[in-house]
């Protein structure tokens, strides 16, 4: 019988960098500025590192297809390194590989770490995957754009709960406000100005109805994790750690691209991935019991209709939750506390850790201004590829004795 990994991992040295256009960096500076945080702020040597796990999406633009670029930059003691890559959830999945490597006893201190150049390509959006499933993707739907796709979302919620789209355009520009507004308090974040709602909803359309507002932007940056158990932690002074709760992961089937069932207005593998995470978190009421949340809002209806994946909001309840400021930073649960992949930035290989990072601060209380009164239980989620074709992974941390 499966146990989880409930309290068997503890988290004791977490690093970022600020993530924006890093024209000064390279992909090794940037994964050196990160790991020593971390180091720091475990306490530890980089000699005591039994194992690494190295997240990055697109091998040609950022570190190539091997690991070594990890244990060359950061001079590891010729220890195990391995790349992995799960679209956009492809920080968590190192994290994912260091977790149970610890947990299940294969190592006794592990670090993950993701990073990602996108600025150099010199191109205002993604570049292309090259010759996995994003080739074939584009070869079978030339006209499909990200925006494109998620903006389908949109009109299908709109038209499933009847929603006038005026009114789903002020609730979508109110999640854009809100992160904009965190991430001015962030040193870190990418973007930093605060925006109003008659800003939003003025903003050129880049599909409709989605608007320059609506869409997060490409950013340069990395973040990483240092985990072992909290045996280990506690011997080595850790007086107050977070401890990872539960880590799910899961991928379309098919399903949604066969329109057999889903009708376009939410994510069937986040509903899947966040149910199994609460049980094996021990959380039986979300709304409730979860206290900040970092979700992958690469689209402002991203973000929204997650709430309702994430069985925190009820089916076309979401819009209501999010412009009554439930989700705001003094709200019940504050979502995207540092700016979210919206304002902080959306290197693809580090987004994952970097929403880590931001939990683990906040449940120290480290967060500065932005920090969240007495937090308890943090959730993270990555959402990689498209609304009918997707990963999702599902990431609860909390303090230790939660």
């Amino acid at each position: 019988m499966t146990t989880g990994i409930r309290d068997k991992v503890a988290i004791i040295g977490v690093g970022c960098t600020r993530f924006g256009e890093r024209w000064e960096a390279g992909a090794e500076e940037l994964m050196l500025e990160a790991f020593e945080e971390a180091l720091q702020d475990a306490g530890i040597d980089r000699t005591e590192i039994e194992a690494a796990w190295l997240g990055t999406c697109f091998e040609n633009i950022s570190v190539g297809k091997s690991a070594l670029p990890l244990s060359l930059g950061l001079r590891l003691p010729k220890i195990p390194v391995t790349r992995v890559e799960n679209y956009c959830a492809t920080g968590t999945e190192a994290f994912r590989g260091a977790c149970y490597a610890v947990a299940a006893g294969a190592c006794r201190i592990a670090l993950a770490l993701g990073v990602e150049k996108l600025k150099d390509i010199g191109y205002g959006g993604l570049p292309n995957w090259g010759s996995d499933i994003g080739t074939l993707n584009w070869q079978m739907m030339p006209n499909v754009t990200a925006p494109g796709a998620f903006a389908q979302l949109a009109t299908a919620y709109a038209a499933r709960y009847r929603i006038p789209m005026d009114d789903l355009k002020r609730a979508l520009a109110h999640v854009s406000v809100k992160s904009h507004a965190n991430a001015a308090l962030n040193p870190k974040a990418h973007l930093r100005k605060p925006i109003t709602m008659d800003q939003v909803l003025a903003s050129p359309i880049v599909a409709y109805p989605l608007g320059l507002f609506d869409c997060c932007g490409v950013s340069d940056g990395a973040a990483c994790a240092i985990v072992t158990t909290p045996d280990v932690a506690r011997g080595l002074g850790k007086q107050d750690f977070v401890t990872v709760k539960s880590l799910q992961l899961a991928l379309s089937s098919g399903e949604e691209m066969g329109y057999n069932e889903w009708d376009g207005t939410h994510f069937i593998t986040t509903a899947k991935a966040s149910a199994i995470a609460y049980e094996e978190a021990g959380i039986r009421d979300p709304r409730r019991e979860l206290s900040m949340m970092e979700v992958h809002d690469c689209f402002s209806i991203t973000e929204l209709v997650t709430m309702e994946d994430l069985h925190i909001s009820p089916e076309g309840g979401a819009p209501k939750d999010v412009l009554d400021g439930f989700f705001d930073l003094h709200g019940d649960i504050p979502c995207q506390p540092d700016g979210g992949l919206k304002c902080f930035g959306h290197p693809i290989g580090a987004s994952g850790l970097r929403m880590l990072y931001e939990m683990v601060l906040q449940l120290r209380g480290q967060a500065g201004p932005r920090q969240i009164p007495n937090p308890r239980f943090g959730l993270t989620h990555n959402l990689g590829g498209m609304p009918y074709m997707n990963i999702a992974s599902i990431t609860i941390v909390g303090r230790q004795e939660a």
